[in-house]
């Protein structure tokens, strides 16, 4: 027996992607995807000098006497691999993580042993597939030292690892030899808000137009090149309790305000609009429309160019406001397009069922009527998961959203909709994010766009873009209590506690009644390990809130050791008593976080086979912690193309 010797060694961990599964559904498939995995990969361990110590079933652990040499090997292999890929017509890809860190290793009998190893087998299912992940001691050795970024992750826990390390992700080489695709950035230069228009109408039910003719014009406004133009749901509230331009101004962060009313008496309009800069208070223009309906979009043109004439600025090329095409001749079908906007917004059944009708009837009467179709995809996909199961909603959307854009390639709103479907639906992450900048491209003031995209990029480890493009979004949308929170979450992951609990705490001051951003308040003190704070927020009394708050408040309990409540929920909903909208992944959350774990996973396998498949959204929540190690959870995760493995990220104790 050799006597074991201590040293400084450069480990590396391979594992091949999708092996198992491939295995359970073709064995002599799977087997020969190994062999040829095996040959490929060892000729380019000696290349770069590397001892191949023994292999895992799909898994090769690999010695290399520098850490430069381990990188640039693992380089080698994910290009070697992406190529082979690439030039495949059919059969299975071959894709493999890899993780490489430098440490004192143990070697006895012609193995090794000892932290090194087990850090570099644990960080490699932080990589992507294709991907490579390194810890903080190779970065120090290899930095500017290969042809592609590193980029830091937050710091991970491993299992009997006592304390989080740092990891970087190494961009591979073809990623890091396409040109940088950064994210549309909204205008920073001049911020405009769009108020409520009052309805001065002779009849009261013509309040929808006046609301409808709100949102056309945030929409047109949008299309001004450097202008940032604040969403509708931040500037709604102005509705109902108005305030000074000044205190406006102040409340959202905008340099102008737009504000006016609107007469609407049969086929007639006049609507009044005076442009007016925060600072001096001053009238910047100012203009009196008498039209006929028919004729509103020459003055939502008329309006467009004369806010980015005063403001010098320029429409964008593909904006609606600055071509020759009318979204529609048909003043029947312009007015029904605004009722369904309106009706959209109320995501009950009544608010959905209308907007349907509206938008159905609407595209009757014009079936090139594109941003009516693209408006009808945009409602599904929000209130897909939420209010509606996917499987009901996201196939029609999918039509309606690709009928808009045969009318008109540059909807943006169209490609937030296809973006939004290939992440929920198809989990096409890919599709998802090139639809997602194209949305983005086509305006840069597209704040759902922002909201899910900044999803998208949490879902899959990549916090700090997904910071930057929330930070976007609440830029553009500073009332959203979504993005926010959002924010926190994303400060929360990256183990920046202090700033999570501020962020979440802010919106709670806005919001001191009991509801989802108190429950999301409490999550983010557990997370950061103040449980008494966390129960203060569990113990806040529930009058007045609603069924989807009482059940987050339940899960919140749950978390906290308190299972009754979120049992006596998970009975009524599987009693059929509850009148919202719950998914098998909102059940399986309430079932982890009170213990019954083997019942949470059934239902999560049961919404993978046949339901909403959002577990893709919460799977980094706590409250699935309980399960997060169990082969069957990981099986879900991989089969969604997702990390199987992240350290809890917690405070200091």
């Amino acid at each position: 027996m050799t006597e074991p010797r201590r040293r400084l060694a450069a480990i590396m961990f391979t594992d091949m992607v999708g092996y198992s599964k491939l295995a359970q559904a073709d064995e002599a498939a799977a087997l020969s995807t190994l062999e040829e995995h095996n040959r490929l990969l060892r000729p380019i361990f000696a290349r770069f000098s590397g001892r191949e110590i023994k292999t895992v079933g799909d898994a090769f652990l690999v010695e290399f006497e520098s850490a430069l040499e381990a990188v640039r090997c693992a380089l080698e292999i994910q290009q070697a691999l992406h190529e082979k890929n690439g030039a495949r017509s059919d059969g299975p890809r071959t894709e493999v993580r890899i993780g490489v860190h430098v440490g004192d290793v143990v070697q006895t009998d012609g193995d090794v042993l000892g932290d090194a190893v087990n850090i570099a087998s644990r960080i490699a299912p932080q990589a992507e597939p294709g991907g490579i992940c390194i810890t903080q001691q190779v970065y120090d050795q290899v930095q500017n030292k290969v042809p592609t970024p590193m980029i830091r992750l937050p710091p991970v826990a491993l299992k009997n690892i006592r304390v989080p390390i740092a990891v970087y992700r190494v961009a591979p080489t073809w990623e890091a030899m396409a040109p940088a695709r950064p994210t549309a950035e909204p205008a920073l230069g001049h911020n405009l808000a769009v108020l409520p228009l009052s309805n001065i109408s002779p009849d009261p039910k013509d309040e929808y137009f006046a609301d409808g003719l709100t949102e056309e014009l945030i929409s047109v406004l949008s299309q001004v090149q450097n202008l940032g133009v604040i969403a509708r749901t931040s500037v709604a509230p102005y509705k109902t309790a108005p305030k000074s331009i000044a205190q406006v101004g102040a409340e959202l962060g905008v340099d102008s305000v737009l504000e006016g009313s609107v007469r609407k008496a049969g086929n007639r309009i006049r609507i009044t609009l005076q442009l007016v800069d925060v600072g001096t208070q001053r009238h910047i223009w100012a203009s009196t429309y008498n039209r006929e309906v028919d004729d509103v979009f020459a003055v939502q043109s008329d309006i467009a160019e004369r806010t980015a004439e005063a403001l010098r600025l320029e429409l964008a090329s593909t904006g609606r406001a600055s071509t020759d095409r009318l979204p529609t001749a048909n003043p029947a079908a312009y007015d029904l397009y605004l009722r369904g906007l309106v009706a959209s917004r109320e995501h009950e059944n009544h608010g959905i069922e209308e907007a349907v009708r509206c938008f159905e009837q609407a595209t009757q009467l014009d079936p090139t009527f594109a941003e009516a179709f693209a408006a009808w995809a945009e409602m599904y996909v929000e209130v897909g998961g939420d209010h509606i199961a996917f499987r009901e909603v996201m196939p029609r959307a999918r039509e309606l959203a690709a009928r808009a854009l045969e009318l008109d390639p540059n909807l943006s709103d169209a490609h937030s909709a296809l973006a939004n479907i290939a992440m929920q639906f198809d989990h096409d992450w890919k599709r998802a994010e090139e639809e997602y900048r194209k949305a983005l491209e086509l305006n840069p003031s597209n704040v759902g766009a922002y909201r899910f995209f900044g999803l998208l990029l949490v879902a899959h480890g990549r916090f700090e873009e997904a910071r930057e493009v929330f930070r976007r979004g609440v830029r553009l949308d500073p009332g959203s209590s979504m993005l926010r929170n959002a924010l926190g979450w994303v400060d929360a992951e990256m183990g920046d506690f202090t700033t999570a609990i501020e962020d979440t705490r802010r919106e709670c001051a806005r919001n001191p009644f009991p509801s989802h951003d108190h429950v999301f308040h409490g999550l983010t003190y557990i997370q950061a390990g103040l449980r008494e704070d966390a129960v203060k927020e569990a113990d806040r009394p529930l009058a007045g809130t609603s069924d989807v708050e009482r059940f987050d408040h339940a899960l919140l309990n749950g978390i906290l050791g308190r299972p009754e409540e979120a049992k006596a929920v998970i009975a009524a909903v599987e009693r059929g008593e509850v009148s919202y909208y719950v998914s098998a992944t909102d059940l399986a959350m309430l079932c982890a976080a009170v213990g019954e774990n083997s019942k949470a996973l059934d239902l999560l396998e049961k919404d993978a086979r046949e339901g909403d498949r959002t577990l893709w959204l919460y799977y980094r929540g706590i409250y699935f912690d309980p399960i997060r190690e169990d082969p069957r959870f990981i099986q879900l995760l991989r089969d969604d193309g997702l990390p199987t493995y992240f350290g809890r990220r917690r405070a200091p104790t």
